[in-house]
This record gives C-alpha cells, sequence and structure tokens, in this order.
C-alpha cells in the first residue's frame, strides 16, 4: 500500500499523494498539524491525570457537516511538518509527562504515522500509542498498524445508512465501521489496565448522540454490544455541539436534550451493557474543542 493511486481509506480516490495531489482527505503526501499538547478531555483511561498526549492532525478522509474541528479537517488551519518532526513531538510529549500518544484524525496518514512511531520507538517511546479515529477505515490498513497501535479509540457514528449517507457521504459507513471494530477486536481482544486503572491496550468506541436521531443511536449501541460483549468498551457521548446552521437539517441546529440521552442511558443499561462511558452535564460547550493554535507543533 503506498500514497501513489491512494487506497489507504474506504474513499479509495485514487489521488498520487506522492505528487501531492489532493485526496477526498484534502491532503496529498505531506504532513499537517494543528496541536500536540497534553489533552484532559478524552475517557479517564485516557486521559488520566497527567493529560494524553494529542497530535490533530489536519484533513479528513469522512468531512461531517457538523465537525466541531471543522476548522482543521477542512484545512484552513494546518501547520505542514516533517517526518523527522512528528517523531520529536512524539518524544517530547512524553517528556512531558503524557499518558500516551494520542493519534488524532490519523487515518489518511497512516503510512507516515506508522514510520514515524516506529523511528520514534527506537529513540525510547515506551508510552501507548492511541489511534483515534472516526471508523471509517478499511481493515488492509489497520492490519498495517498492528505492531504500532496499542488502544483503539473509534467511532461507531451511524448504524443507519441513510443518515451516514447525508451528514458524512457515506452510505457504506455502518458495514464499514463495523469491519473495522472487528479487526481492531481481533488486533486487541482484551483490556489491558495498569495498576492506576490506564488503559494499556484495548478497544473504546464512542458513539455520539446526534439531536433528534435516538433510534439511530439505541441501533448503533445494540449493534455494538450484541457483536462484541464486554471485549470493547462502548462509549456513549452526549457532548454533540452545534457548530453549523443547517436549513435541510434544522435538528443539527441545537444540543442533544437530557431527556434524549437519558433514553440511550436507560437502553444501554437495560441491555446489560456493563464496559460503558458515560457523559454528565456540561460537556456541549464549545470551551471543549481545543485551540487551534499549532501548540506543541
Amino acid at each position: 500500500m503506498t500514497l501513489e493511486n491512494c487506497r489507504i481509506c474506504p474513499r479509495e480516490c485514487g489521488a498520487d499523494r506522492t505528487q501531492n495531489e489532493s485526496g477526498y482527505c484534502l491532503t496529498g503526501e505531506e504532513i499537517f498539524l494543528a496541536r500536540a499538547a497534553l489533552h484532559y478531555w478524552e475517557e479517564p483511561c485516557i486521559s488520566g491525570t497527567r493529560g494524553s498526549g494529542a497530535v490533530f492532525f489536519c484533513g479528513c478522509n469522512l468531512h461531517c457537516i457538523y465537525c466541531q474541528n471543522g476548522s482543521i479537517s477542512s484545512m484552513k488551519e494546518a501547520r505542514k511538518v516533517t517526518s523527522e518532526r512528528l517523531t520529536e513531538i512524539f518524544l517530547e510529549l512524553q517528556e512531558q509527562g503524557a499518558e500516551n500518544i494520542n493519534l488524532v484524525t490519523p487515518t489518511h496518514y497512516s503510512l507516515q504515522i506508522r514510520a514515524a512511531i516506529l523511528e520514534a520507538r527506537a529513540r525510547g517511546l515506551a508510552i501507548p500509542v492511541v489511534y483515534n479515529c472516526s471508523g471509517y477505515e478499511k481493515t488492509e490498513t489497520l492490519r498495517l498498524l498492528e505492531d504500532v497501535v496499542d488502544i483503539y479509540l473509534t467511532d461507531y457514528k451511524y448504524s443507519d445508512a441513510a443518515l451516514a449517507e447525508a451528514f458524512s457521504n457515506a452510505a457504506d459507513y455502518p458495514e464499514t465501521a463495523m469491519a473495522a471494530v472487528t479487526e481492531m477486536v481481533r488486533q486487541k481482544p482484551q483490556a489491558v489496565f495498569d495498576e492506576n486503572g490506564m488503559m494499556r491496550e484495548g478497544v473504546i468506541v464512542r458513539h455520539l448522540l446526534l439531536p433528534g436521531h435516538v433510534k439511530n443511536s439505541i441501533a448503533a449501541v445494540d449493534e455494538l454490544y450484541k457483536t462484541f460483549g464486554n471485549q470493547i468498551y462502548i462509549s456513549l457521548m452526549s457532548q454533540y455541539t452545534p457548530v453549523i446552521h443547517s436549513e435541510k437539517y434544522p435538528e443539527l441546529n441545537r444540543k442533544t436534550t437530557r431527556r434524549e440521552y437519558d433514553r440511550l442511558l436507560t437502553y444501554a443499561l437495560d441491555l446489560g451493557i456493563e464496559n460503558a462511558f458515560i457523559q454528565e452535564g456540561g460537556t456541549a460547550k464549545e470551551s471543549f474543542i481545543p485551540a487551534f493554535d499549532f501548540e506543541g507543533v
């Protein structure tokens, strides 16, 4: 697999990224970042008290219409770094005390990231690597990462293909993301935690409740639990923050309600889910979106 005639992600757009021809992800061969710093707003077993070493990559292979990181997924805020600099960033975050290296929106840079992680490990990187992705992944690409990723922190956004098409231009998202989670669980079949409760290996699947779409969320949780049981941790998120105004989808112009989230939680508990993270109050705020000010880049 190469960046020439790129087939790294499910879009399979065929861009020749070796010539810096932009793919669907809006990137070529070069690496672009928006921030690399300690981050405290992930699940407790990822952030801990010292913070996760979050590296925010620019561009995206999904481009959801409600994306809260739209300024960097659209490449409006982006700074180019070399592969050598990316390796240094990983090591610098470890020196700052990061619990892990958290690769945020890494899919389209998978090949470059793998090389940088291997080099960083040769130079002393010893903390876990977290692959923090949208779930829209190819199993072939994930297999290339088996020797460098310790924790998969992935989304499962849609069980409804029509919603996936409307909001992310990806009608194949449900089956593609489920196949991706299956591969992640094959690689990391059981969660491993250290003495401080920090995850060292495993799979966490996030699901963001979208306003007006509780049925999609219930179906997504149902499918995840019935397929993987307690092999995975399911993170049920209520933090949807409206960053657009949509006339076509007016439900996206508001936050989710407590009633909507309670319906989802009640279903999950009745289903018997034990390994879960939930959010309580105050999470749907723009202040939770980090400043993409190139810190650490």
